[in-house]
């Protein structure tokens, strides 16, 4: 199979992981990775790396993510979503669109957030997942976290439906008690849908459904390159003997306006080799090269 990005909407009640699995075992088992978890209550595109295309999962994840949620009022749970069983409640003031939209006002920007106990963090090698279900809190460092916008689609009583487009290192859960406990009672996640991740804002996606009938009529999968998600990276296009000169490690000069500190690679033919580094004097130095064979080669 050809290296690649596959853009997966993943089905609710399904783990991040799972759903990779059903992806590698679709796809007889290749080398892959998912780009980003998301909460088996969650829905939505999950990137995932095929092959040499995971030496690029890196920029993907650094990328901003836009959810859709919705957080019920009037009760916290263990996970801080529908999964967990309800541990505190408290009424719910009666709310008003202007000011619950003043109360989102405040958490645009930069900020601290906790991380949850319910997440595939990891303290001393455990998941901190495990030690919540075994009843153990461990403390967690904030992060800084950004949140470009946040706006409320839809409010009820005792009910928000809102859409935020947030930095990387973002947990849902969380921002949903937080709001809820700005508004003066407490709250959880009801339903959450990843709607893209930075920069496949304007890209379709598979189901694991039609990713199975497409390969039941023997069509490859919809594959983006693994250069896709690096277009703002200047391009550097070698010739033979400087592309067999990267695939060894070994430094070439190309003319490149400024000095732009990481660039793409490709050889005479077009394709993408990976990744280097330039610097003011032209200079580009290989970092990180997918592992495909050089033409001509016999593989």
């Amino acid at each position: 199979m050809d290296s690649g990005i596959l853009l997966l909407d993943k089905p609710r009640g399904l783990s991040s992981n799972a759903a990779l699995q059903r992806v590698r075992a679709l796809y007889h088992r290749p080398r892959a990775g998912h780009v980003g978890s998301l909460d088996p209550l969650a829905t939505g595109m999950l990137p995932i790396c095929l092959g040499e295309a995971t030496k690029v999962a890196g920029d993907i994840l650094a990328g901003r993510k836009r959810y859709r949620f919705t957080v019920s009022l009037g009760a916290r749970t263990a996970t801080a979503d529908a999964e967990g069983a309800v541990t505190e409640t408290a009424p719910v003031p009666a709310l008003g669109r202007r000011g619950v939209e003043a109360a989102l006002a405040g958490f645009l920007g930069a900020r601290l957030q906790v991380p949850p106990m319910y997440s595939a963090l990891k303290r001393a090698g455990q998941p901190l997942y495990r030690l919540a279900r075994a009843g153990v809190t461990v403390e967690r460092a904030p992060r800084q976290i950004e949140l470009a916008e946040l706006t409320l689609l839809a409010l009820a009583p005792a009910t928000l439906e809102l859409e935020t487009l947030c930095s990387k290192g973002t947990y849902i859960r969380v921002l949903a008690e937080d709001i809820a406990a700005a508004i003066g009672t407490l709250g959880h996640v009801t339903a959450l849908r990843r709607l893209y991740v930075e920069p496949f804002e304007s890209e379709p996606m598979s189901t694991l459904e039609s990713l199975a009938a497409a390969d039941a009529r023997g069509e490859p999968p919809p594959l983006l390159g693994p250069d896709w998600p690096l277009a703002r990276l200047p391009a550097v296009h070698l010739s033979a003997l400087e592309a067999q000169r990267v695939r060894h490690g070994q430094c070439v000069t190309a003319p490149l306006a400024g000095a732009p500190s990481r660039v793409r690679l490709y050889d005479e033919s077009g394709r993408f080799l990976g990744v280097g580094t330039a610097d003011a004097r032209g200079a580009v130095q290989p970092r990180r090269l997918l592992n495909f064979a050089p033409p001509g080669s016999g593989y």
